[in-house]
């Protein structure tokens, strides 16, 4: 018997995934017997009236608002599980990175050669769209190009159009999203070139909210680490090979990237 009150999940990441989270959204009603309505977010999670609130009982969520979030409000959300990709380049982990792309037909061949050139990024509270990159640049004694001849294209797909356009000369994205469009229109492949990859980072986690409960919220996590034959073939799709727990410990990390960046 299915409990009649819903819990509410949202989804602050690429759209492209979003047919996924729908997916793993599913499987949870069917687990959990609670029916689970999943929405895609139409505000940053730091300027989420809804979550500022505390109306979201479940959240697919980038590790750097996460943290940044946590730090704001504690106690709200903790983290649940994290997919981990099949690709070897994962090593069997939940981490991700930010490959730097250009058209396949730019001169750029390293990230200090891009000085001047035209960056684009989705939006400043990304990790893989702007944050990575930042350090990376900083780092390097390169900082200039972010700061100088930046635009926001509002979205990894959109960032991707614009390096092919020519409206922007690079951009960094997040492997899994990159992946996936590529996987939706590979008549883009031949036209992008990734020129370095930075990371790894932790792979954004599902979090859940603590006003659910301690047991619900094990019983969420529980689930996705046994997912059932109707999620393995979205997750195959998707080149998931598995979820894996992860707690708000893991995404200390991101913490030492913007520590670098105010310093």
């Amino acid at each position: 018997m299915i409990e009649q009150t819903p819990l509410r999940a949202v989804s602050y990441l690429a759209p492209n995934w979003f047919g996924f989270y729908q997916a793993v959204a599913e499987f949870l009603s069917r687990s959990l017997l609670r029916e689970v309505q999943l929405v895609q977010a139409v505000f940053d999670p730091l300027e989420d009236p809804a979550l500022l609130q505390d109306q979201w009982d479940l959240a697919f969520i980038c590790g750097l608002p996460f943290r940044r979030y946590c730090q704001r409000v504690p106690h709200q959300l903790q983290a649940a599980v994290a997919p981990v990709m099949q690709a070897p380049r994962y090593r069997n982990q939940p981490i991700y990175f930010a490959d730097v792309i250009v058209h396949a037909r730019s001169t750029f061949n390293s990230l200090e050669r891009l000085n001047g050139s035209m960056f684009c990024y989705n939006d400043r509270g990304s990790n893989s769209g702007y944050h990575l990159v930042q350090q990376r640049l900083l780092q390097s004694g390169s900082l200039q190009p972010t700061l100088t001849n930046a635009i926001a294209s509002g979205s990894h797909q959109q960032s991707i159009r614009w390096v092919l356009s020519g409206q922007a000369d690079w951009a960094t994205i997040d492997s899994t999203v990159l992946e996936q469009e590529l996987r939706q229109f590979p008549e883009l492949a031949p036209q992008l070139r990734v020129i370095e990859s930075i990371g790894p980072s932790p792979m954004p986690p599902l979090v859940t909210a603590t006003h659910l409960g301690r047991a619900l919220g094990d019983r969420t996590q529980v689930a996705l680490l046994q997912p059932d034959e109707a999620l393995q073939t979205a997750m195959q799709q998707m080149m998931v090979q598995r979820y894996t727990a992860v707690k708000a410990a893991d995404y200390t990390a991101i913490n030492n990237c913007l520590d670098i960046m105010a310093g």
